[in-house]
């Protein structure tokens, strides 16, 4: 077999080359088997070689494979959408389908700059992320990200974003500080950079809810109700 044209992630080694998935499993063409831990990207926790997902991925495909979403609608999106609008808290009833997290945040970020062009407001396009996040690679995502290493090799293509403290106090909190008071410092934190930035100049605050890539395991965010952050209240979030 000539595998010899992909464009891998590693030029120097090709990876293994993957043969068949069963449940946890996966298998490649020399017979060795790996336990498949983490979903890929941690984007699935469906297992592999699932009758019935492949059967409804083959009907769906034969009776409709693509359509360009700026001309036609699908029951199969439609439908997907009410029970991802019915799980959502709120007001949250309209879904955005893409095709990755990075083009999810792409799109996040240019939806909060035409949010508020369509009001009229055309001063606002400061972003704030937190130190040590991860939201994506594309060069949108990476820009609004803290990875430090993956950014280095393109910051002069990145957009300039302002970096707050994490919610990770394992790491962080100063000898003798609580969960608690660290999460304080960390909002507050968040309040002092959005007040010198300008709350009229802000687009959006990424927050990383659930983490791995860059933060480690950060098991919940610090309970904050005491603090203030009413400018970050008319600021359109992602």
């Amino acid at each position: 077999m000539n595998a010899g044209h992909v464009f891998h992630r590693f030029t120097s080694a090709r990876p293994p080359i993957a043969t068949r998935g069963e449940g946890i499993y996966l298998s490649d063409s020399e017979g060795r088997r790996f336990v498949d831990a983490c979903g890929g990207a941690a984007v699935s926790c469906l297992g592999h070689g699932h009758a019935e997902i492949a059967a409804a991925v083959a009907e769906q495909a034969a009776r409709l494979e693509f359509i360009h979403t700026g001309f036609f609608t699908t029951d199969a999106a439609e439908e997907l959408a009410t029970v991802m609008a019915d799980m959502s808290p709120g007001s949250l009833d309209r879904v955005w389908f893409t095709g990755s997290g990075s083009e999810a945040v792409e799109a996040a970020l240019k939806l909060s700059r035409q949010y508020h062009l369509e009001r009229g407001d055309t001063a606002r396009s400061r972003v704030i992320a937190r130190r040590q996040s991860y939201h994506g690679n594309t060069l949108g995502a990476l820009a609004a990200g803290g990875s430090v290493w993956r950014r280095a090799p393109y910051e002069p293509l990145l957009i300039d974003v302002s970096v707050v403290d994490p919610c990770f106090e394992y790491r962080f909190a100063e000898p003798g500080e609580s969960a608690e008071d660290y999460g304080r410092r960390a909002a507050r934190a968040l309040e002092d950079e959005i007040i010198r930035l300008g709350p009229e100049t802000i687009i959006a605050f990424l927050a990383e809810t659930v983490v791995g890539a860059t933060a480690g395991a950060v098991p919940r965010q610090a309970n904050t109700s005491g603090m203030s952050v009413r400018s970050a209240t008319s600021t359109a979030s992602c």
